[in-house]
């Protein structure tokens, strides 16, 4: 349809010219209301984000001379991370001639692998960068836990026997010293 037609009928119908596909030969365009398409194109691209998952990169730092209840409070605090739904990164630093000795890191690092198994997934081997060593973990099940809401109930009703009976239940008077 030449253009000059096209405006002609896009001006009775009181619609814009929308070019669709510029790119094509010939170029495709098409007769609808420019305001409308806008909100529509804007309210998917809303949705779209909705369904978009964000995923957070938690960072957890050790040392190679890390005492048991520390590894085990950083392996507890990685496992709240994983449940949520966030990806670990276990990283340990090593200072002045702790570098030496790279393989204790990677035992630390294999063995918070090891704890955290059953919540995560290793997602990259123990890898050294400059004077770190790090391993990053990601979460096992798909979603994130959601907490569950906390939903008010209405009390239950107190049956009328048991009414009855808090009435007709006497308490005796204690005066008896001993």
């Amino acid at each position: 349809m030449p253009l000059v037609q096209a405006r002609e009928l896009a001006k009775k119908s009181n619609l814009d010219i929308v070019e669709v596909a510029p790119t094509s030969v010939p170029p495709v365009c098409r007769l609808l209301d420019y305001g409308k398409f806008k909100y529509e194109q804007q309210k998917k691209e809303q949705q779209a984000k909705k369904s978009q998952k964000v995923t957070l990169l938690r960072e957890i730092r050790l040392r190679p001379k890390i005492g048991v209840h520390d590894f085990d409070f950083k392996a507890k605090t990685a496992r709240k991370l994983l449940e949520d739904g966030a990806k670990v990164k276990v990283t340990l630093m090593f200072r002045g001639r702790e570098i030496t000795h790279p393989d204790l890191g990677w035992k630390i690092l294999q063995r918070m692998a090891e704890v955290l198994k059953e919540v995560g997934v290793l997602e990259r081997q123990p890898l050294m960068e400059g004077r770190r060593m790090d391993i990053i973990i990601a979460p096992a099940n798909a979603k994130p836990k959601t907490k569950p809401e906390v939903k008010a109930e209405a009390k239950p009703a107190v049956k009328p026997e048991a009414k009855a009976e808090v009435k007709t239940e006497v308490k005796e008077p204690q005066n008896a010293k001993t």
